[in-house]
């Protein structure tokens, strides 16, 4: 809900009889979607106390039974008038039963749908009346009790104009309408003050015009003259008391005026608002559902809401579909309107048609039979303790209670009708009833039971074509048949809102498969929050576990399985722990073997049925939430990996034993674009990513070198920061369960131990020991050390751009060397085997060199394309004056980032979607600017690429980069946080050239940064370097290969 007021109670009321124990779940099922405010709101549904009471009298009875319960949460053992002194209730009245919708008019439900809202929910009038009223009417009021109507559409600007300031007692609100109108509603006569003085109902010409503005409109109202009209200014307490009819309305009346009189009455009028009330007509109700509504409303309509059409080609412009399930070739014309129905084509349905509450069972009988202007429903009706299924047949023209000798049946007279069908006078009304009584309202025209057969939909068509009717005539006539009249007290609005949610899930249920198996953007967090909310998550689950075992595409059912660990992260309602963490309980690794193995659909079946042991509480949903992320990530690894067809190795001489082949590599600057270059989005949604290749205070600070051993063995040394270091870490594999844990980041030398098997020099797993492998390929072992001068977590692409140079070394020192284009796949393979994810960005602005924009295609097999952006001449050295480097002293692991990133994606959360759009153009624009060496533009990309990474990852930013951010603005036409964000290095794009004193001092006078340091950086053009040597590594002589790539 956006903001607004935030309500202490909402009081909805009904009618004696009214289903208050199902509007009660219906405002609690509210409350738990987030839809009623974020403070724990009291909600209430109340039967008037007696029948007839008013509603006057049931909005004394809500603010009685709402302060007793305020007091009671106040810890009072009495009704306390201080519960109310700060409360802010909103009563809202149902009113009388409504023809065209058994739940009344404030569960009418509109064509429209709410993409922002948590969870995914029909729309009815209600909740377009509480959406006004707390978002827009209400705001700025001080506390106090709202009393509302639900029996019109109200519509109202976003910011109404209505001034509280200085406010005291009650106000009315009221829409401008046609004098016309107004002779059939009420009208407030104001002064120019604003205060009321009268209220007129029905009134003459003569006494409306009175109430009339400059612009000749009046303005409405619906509510309380027993209560209202005691503030008037100009009623005086005779005529008050007077005009309440009998003894007891004119005592009550009488005390009214004591209590209320001293309260000022004033009016706002909303000049733009309007109010279109819900009336009996069929023709107004079809026209509110399938027009356009105001400007100033706050939804929009649409041709099919919360629906599943299977050919929505069929359904003209101006028909309206909500909450359907049209499976096969149902036509649909315009001006109808179809709610709550599950039809099974070939239909084809006129104009002027309302359809409401038909199952599939009822296709058949609809199919070949002409519908065009009628109003055609589906009832659930209880009588006594027998459910039953009820269909009313009546035409959009006729009038419910004029007497049949003035009025139509399905559009004809009456006479016609008795003449076409055989019915007679009799069949309907009782000798004794009144002629003026004797009305459609009170026609005994709509079967309900049957001595001896089921009676279905077919049992009220027939009356459209009577033709050859004598046996359906018969038929009709022995059924148990009652007026519309008889079967208001007996609809069932606990089953109807019932059959209504079975149906929304049911059509979500199917768009679930449409929106995974179609790969569209659409989110399904909303319609998983309202599926868990409502009990129908196991429906949900059965209908995830399918796309995901049957769908052909990995990238599909990795989707599906996101979907499943959102269910069960809903499920915990909060509870149970963080949902990243680890995924690797042995009860889960059946499961993951078989998807390893490409067995997606016995690894889906597995996973369901373990899931079935981890459902008891919020910590094991959690759990099990995180495993089915662990699945995910398993067929992410899998599309990722169909890049590896584009890694192409050639043979070239192997080096002599003992000799390095040492690899050096720049650091890369993100321009523009990161995260888009990010599994699934860069092949879901496609990447584009500008990088710069940079030296870091002159030199190349990314290395490795690797060179053969005698010994069958696998040497693997950290040196820290510098070629010539110490080791900082050194391992030794001389066995293959050595390499085991190569899929582990953490563990000592995963990543060199992934890039052996990645480049394949290591089989693994394999039957044949690590040392024979070894030795018969290659003479012996290897050993590799690796360096990087940049801190942990730097944000400049190390880890990736490291596993570049190592794959490379690793190639040459074998007898192979691989082209940039294989490096950059090579890599990708290599992080999804080492389970870091990540995507392409780091090892294209570290292996290719300059400036350069890398783009990928929404498609599998995953290939990188990269284009060398062509700059002015002289720009490169420019461009490397106005940059520099700050290191911000945080530090920040990206895969704690990149899983939440992942699963809004999966979530297709649409600020998310967006986003990625926005990244990718923005990229685009970034290298515009560079080609055209506009810095200022460049400068500008520099901050919109800031803000879509801190809308990628919300928390993206610490507060000491913030400060440090702010420092430096007046100083810089950009600057970004490199890399995922977090921490690391921040880069500045300089107003002028050699800043790099300047900023220190700045930095150096602003509280709360830390350590920070400041380093120049420099485009490097020439790309990494890889030579070999000799057996020294320091010495410089080698053998005379020394290759830019």
């Amino acid at each position: 809900m956006a903001a607004g007021v935030e309500w202490t109670a909402i009081v909805l009321t009904c009618r004696r009889g009214g289903g208050v124990a199902a509007l009660q779940r219906e405002l609690e099922l509210r409350r738990r979607r987030g839809a009623l405010g974020r403070r724990p709101v009291l909600v209430l549904a109340l039967e008037d106390p007696w029948a007839g009471v008013g509603s006057g009298g049931a909005t004394l009875n809500a603010v009685l039974v709402a302060a007793e319960h305020l007091s009671a949460r106040a810890g009072c053992t009495v009704v306390s008038a201080d519960a109310l002194k700060e409360a802010r209730i909103l009563i809202l009245h149902t009113g009388r039963e409504f023809s065209f919708d058994d739940c009344g008019r404030a569960f009418t439900c509109l064509p429209a749908e709410q993409p922002r809202a948590a969870a995914e929910a029909l729309v009815c009038n209600l909740d377009s009346l509480l959406g006004t009223v707390t978002q827009r009417l209400c705001v700025g009021s001080p506390p106090g009790v709202w009393v509302c109507s639900t029996d019109m559409l109200l519509s109202v600007p976003s910011v109404p104009g209505i001034d509280w300031d200085g406010f005291q007692g009650v106000r009315v609100i009221a829409v401008p309408g046609s004098q016309a109108y107004a002779r059939n509603h009420g009208v407030y006569l104001a002064d120019e003050q604003g205060l009321v003085r009268d209220i007129i109902y029905k009134g003459t010409e003569t006494q409306i015009q009175q109430c009339a503005g400059p612009d000749g409109t009046v303005p409405l109202l619906s509510l309380f003259f027993d209560i209202v009209l005691s503030m008037a200014g100009g009623m005086t307490e005779e005529d008050f008391v007077k005009g309440g009819g009998d003894a007891s309305v004119r005592s009550a009346r009488s005390v009214l005026w004591t209590a209320l009189r001293a309260f000022p009455l004033s009016m706002a009028c909303i000049p733009d608002a309007s109010y279109d009330y819900l009336t009996t007509a069929a023709s107004d109700h079809i026209r509110s559902l399938t027009l356009l509504p105001s400007s100033t409303s706050h939804l929009r309509f649409c041709k099919t809401a919360h629906s599943h059409v299977d050919q929505p080609l069929l359904l003209e412009d101006g028909s309206s579909v909500t909450n359907c399930l049209l499976e096969g070739a149902v036509r649909l014309a315009a001006g109808s309107v179809i709610q709550h129905c599950h039809l099974q084509g070939p239909l084809e349905i006129g104009p002027g048609c309302l359809l409401t509450g038909l199952t599939v069972d009822s296709s058949p009988a609809l199919q070949g039979c002409p519908l065009r202007d009628v109003v055609l429903q589906g009832h659930h009706v209880r009588l006594r303790d027998l459910p039953c299924r009820v269909f009313t047949l009546t035409g959009r023209l006729d009038d419910w209670q004029s007497p049949a000798e003035e009025a139509t049946y399905l559009n004809i007279s009456w006479a016609e009708f008795f003449h076409r069908t055989g019915i007679r006078k009799g069949d309907l009304w009782d000798a004794e009833t009144p002629q003026k009584d004797c009305c459609l309202l009170s026609a005994r025209l709509f079967p309900v039971l049957h001595a001896s057969e089921a009676l279905g939909l077919e049992d009220v068509l027939w009356l459209l074509a009577p033709a050859a009717s004598g046996e359906r005539l018969a038929r009709w006539r022995a059924a148990w048949r009652m007026s519309w009249q008889e079967l208001l007290p007996c609809l069932d609005k606990a089953a109807e809102l019932g059959a209504r949610r079975d149906l929304f899930f049911l059509q979500g249920q199917h768009k679930v498969q449409c929106v995974l198996l179609g790969r569209q953007d659409g989110s399904l967090l909303p319609l998983i929050r309202s599926a868990v909310h409502e009990g129908y998550h196991e429906a949900l689950l059965g209908t995830l576990d399918e796309v995901a075992s049957t769908a052909d595409d990995a990238g599909i059912a990795a989707r599906a399985l996101a979907c499943i660990a959102d269910v069960l992260g809903c499920m915990a309602h909060g509870e149970g722990g963080l949902r990243s963490g680890p995924a690797a309980n042995r009860e889960w690794a059946s499961a993951f073997g078989r998807l390893e193995s490409g067995d997606i659909a016995g690894g889906v079946r597995e996973l369901a049925a373990e899931r079935l042991k981890w459902m008891s509480s919020p910590a094991l949903l959690v759990r099990a939430a995180r495993h089915y992320e662990g699945a995910e990530q398993i067929l992410i690894r899998q599309a990722v990996m169909s890049s590896c067809q584009f890694v192409t190795v050639c043979p070239v001489e192997l080096p002599p034993l003992g000799h390095w082949v040492q690899v050096a590599c720049p650091a890369r600057l993100d321009l523009s674009g990161g995260w888009s270059d990010t599994p699934p989005i860069t092949y879901e949604h496609g990447g584009a990513v500008v990088d710069v290749a940079v030296l870091v205070d002159g030199c190349r600070p990314i290395g490795a070198r690797v060179r053969r051993i005698a010994e069958p063995e696998l040497r693997l040394a950290s040196l820290g920061g510098t070629p010539w270091g110490e080791a900082a870490v050194e391992l030794v594999c001389r066995e293959l369960g050595h390499l085991e844990n190569y899929c582990q980041p953490h563990a000592p030398g995963a990543l060199l131990k992934a890039a052996f098997i990645c480049t394949q020099i290591v089989q693994f797993p394999s039957q044949k020991p690590l040392r024979d492998q070894l030795m018969e390929n290659f003479g012996g072992g290897f050993e590799v050390h690796t360096w990087s001068r940049l801190p942990h977590g730097s944000g400049l692409g190390t880890s990736s751009i490291l596993a570049g140079a190592v794959m490379a070394a690793l190639y040459r020192a074998a007898g192979k060397v691989a082209g940039t284009e294989s490096l950059i796949h090579a890599v990708l393979h290599l992080e999804q085997r080492l389970t870091t994810g990540g995507g392409w960005q780091d090892q294209v602005g570290g292996l290719v060199p300059g400036i350069k924009i890398g783009r990928s295609e929404a498609r599998l097999p995953l290939r990188v394309e990269v284009e060398e952006i062509l700059v002015p001449e002289g720009f490169a050295r420019i461009l490397s004056d106005h940059l520099l480097l700050v290191y911000t002293g945080k530090t920040r692991l990206a895969r704690n980032l990149l899983q939440d990133v992942v699963r809004n994606w999966y979530a297709r959360l649409p600020s998310i979607v967006q986003n990625a759009d926005a990244l990718v153009n923005n990229a685009e624009e970034c290298a515009r600017a560079l080609r055209q060496g506009n810095l200022p533009l460049i400068g500008k990309c520099l901050d919109v690429y800031w803000q879509q990474k801190k809308c990628m990852a919300p928390g993206c930013e610490p507060l000491a980069v913030g400060r440090m951010m702010d420092a430096l603005q007046p100083y810089v036409y950009g600057q970004c946080l490199a890399g995922a964000g977090g921490g690391g290095f921040l880069y500045v794009l300089t107003k002028e050239p050699q800043q790099k004193e300047t900023l220190h001092q700045i930095l150096a006078k602003t509280e709360g940064l830390g350590n920070f340091s400041i380093h120049s950086i420099e485009v490097d053009t020439g790309g990494f370097s890889m030579e070999v040597v000799g057996c020294d590594p320091n010495s410089s002589t080698h053998s005379g290969e020394d290759m830019a790539m």
